[in-house]
């Protein structure tokens, strides 16, 4: 019987070919590679499921233009863009006085925030987390827990600031 190649067997077996296609694709050198080793990633937590081992560099093939076509998709809905281009867009956020930005204040502020918003700028700004990170922890989609986070950054200001227009509408009377 034909011993089958291990993963180290695999990636130097058909690493070369897949890169090439996977430029072919991408016209990126970088974003070869990222398919490329995604590819491998995949194979790594999946490949064991597949009964046809004769099969594998068609798996392969399939899976790197699977991938391709989904961050193909991923980045026409979600354009990446300078924030240079897109400044006008940006709301203007008056400053927080730093009396406000002590740490009970804060997380007084991020109790408040709605459960969905509270969860994921807690895992971002207390935990650490990356947005990727989040996104599998919550098993949500990535532009969700971005726009969670904007959200929920937008209304940790609105708590933060509220007070301080609190007194000074009161001291105004």
């Amino acid at each position: 019987m034909i011993e089958e190649p291990d993963f180290e067997g695999l990636v130097e077996q058909y690493y070369s070919a897949l890169y090439r296609f996977a430029f072919s694709l991408s016209h990126s050198e970088s974003d070869a590679c990222d398919l490329t080793q995604d590819t491998f990633l995949i194979w790594a937590k999946k490949g064991e499921q597949m009964r046809d081992r004769s099969k594998v560099k068609s798996w392969l093939f399939t899976t790197l233009h699977r991938e391709f076509l989904q961050r193909r998709r991923r980045t026409t809905r979600f354009p990446e863009i300078q924030i240079s281009d897109a400044e006008f867009e940006l709301p203007e956020v008056p400053p927080i006085s730093n009396e406000k930005l002590d740490r009970q204040n804060i997380f007084n502020a991020v109790a408040r925030l709605d459960h969905n918003f509270q969860t994921v700028v807690s895992l971002f700004y207390l935990e650490d987390y990356s947005y990727p990170e989040i996104a599998e922890i919550l098993e949500i989609p990535l532009g969700t827990v971005k726009s969670r986070i904007s959200r929920g950054v937008a209304q940790l200001q609105q708590f933060l600031l509220q007070p301080e227009l609190t007194e000074k509408r009161g001291g105004a009377r």
